[in-house]
């Protein structure tokens, strides 16, 4: 099989069709490291057409001394099959994020040639990611309804004696009354706000048009906090609804633009991208049951800005992290929260000079299963 015929449509065989179906790169490499074979995930994996793969030997592609080229002798010393999970093979010419599982196999009848498939690790590491973020939210709500409890009633108390107070001291010490009855009105707004965690009651959902949503949102955002940013609309108009909750869905969007307006604040030439697109190929299994729920429903919200921190994205969306001075860092985490309630995920990739928020939610159907998702392992990569 020659990677010569993947530009001859009228000569690709079954096995061809076979093989540029799956949805994973696999490559065939003959006993002088040449590649032989590459279905057309492959192309896309290595960003080379077939005739430049043709061309070149396996270790033009992968770092010096790479794991993969001693899978590949080990291969054909023991002619037999080998697995390796989480190999980093990231290079300049492939990409610097290239975080791979490797099934790596002997073909029988071309001596020492062996077949390669690559699984990529990064969506289902975000979504791995994405569950304990939810996990992280939901140990917020028994924090919630404790604090609520034990620290809203005697602040109350506080903020009383403080205003009786007022009335009785000079005009200088009323300045520090004022204080404290401001001090316990931001408390008791934090508190309010983490009570939200410790809402476990069911979403009033409907179809929803998401068009309709950020349409609202950008209308908001232009008229306050956003008013000298340039938003931009990339929309997939024939997107399905979507089966959510309309104001929860605006808090959402809202949360992510007011973030990202706020990371471009003061530059000129700051830019925030809204998007929406169709991108089928995630699923997720629900608990209890065979069912399988696809997201193919894909929400962006970009920035040009500065970038999110490399150490805290990991954590991004666990409550309390923030990097804003005077921000409670519960926003994110809130986000994570309704995403989750509604059968999705929410993941963030970052750069010096910009940040996306990529949300995947599940189509509106007349028999919507119902939200609350585990990894499938073998469907999500």
């Amino acid at each position: 099989m020659s990677i010569s015929t993947l530009s001859k449509p009228a000569d690709v065989d079954p096995a061809q069709m076979v093989l540029n179906t799956i949805r994973h790169p696999v490559i065939m490499v003959d006993g002088e490291g040449r590649i032989t074979y590459a279905n057309a995930d492959a192309e896309d994996f290595f960003r080379s057409s077939a005739s430049i793969l043709a061309r070149n030997v396996i270790d033009h592609f992968v770092p010096f001394g790479s794991p993969l080229l001693t899978l590949i002798d080990q291969v054909r010393e023991r002619q037999s099959p080998v697995n390796e999970y989480r190999v980093d093979i990231s290079s300049p010419r492939i990409g610097s994020d290239k975080l791979v599982d490797i099934y790596v196999a002997p073909v029988a009848e071309l001596a020492g040639s062996v077949v390669i498939m690559f699984q990529e690790r990064s969506m289902a590491d975000k979504i791995d990611r994405q569950m304990t973020h939810r996990g992280a939210a939901r140990s917020v709500t028994g924090l919630a309804a404790m604090l609520a409890h034990e620290i809203k009633n005697p602040l109350s108390g506080i903020r009383g004696a403080a205003q009786l107070l007022e009335s009785a001291v000079s005009d200088e010490d009323r300045a520090l009354t004022r204080l404290i009855t401001d001090e316990t009105d931001r408390i008791v707004a934090l508190v309010d706000r983490m009570e939200v965690f410790s809402d476990e009651r069911p979403i009033d959902r409907h179809p929803v048009n998401i068009h309709v949503v950020l349409d609202h949102v950008k209308a908001i955002a232009r008229t306050g906090f956003a008013s000298r940013i340039r938003i931009v609309e990339d929309y997939d108009p024939s997107l399905p609804p979507v089966l959510g909750n309309r104001d929860q869905l605006v808090q959402v969007f809202l949360n992510l633009v007011k973030n990202a307006a706020e990371a471009i604040a003061g530059d000129p030439a700051g830019e925030i991208t809204l998007s929406t697109a169709f991108r089928p190929g995630i699923r997720l299994s629900v608990p209890g049951t065979q069912d399988r729920v696809s997201l193919p429903l894909q929400f962006c919200v970009h920035d040009n800005g500065g970038g999110v921190p490399e150490d805290i994205r990991p954590i991004l969306f666990d409550p309390f992290i923030t990097t804003k001075p005077n921000g409670s860092g519960l926003g994110l985490a809130l986000v994570a929260k309704i995403v989750g309630e509604h059968g999705g995920v929410i993941e963030c990739d970052s750069a010096p000079r910009g940040t996306t928020f990529r949300i995947l939610m599940p189509a509106w159907k007349d028999d919507p299963v119902r939200p609350g998702f585990e990894i499938d392992g073998d469907e999500t990569r």
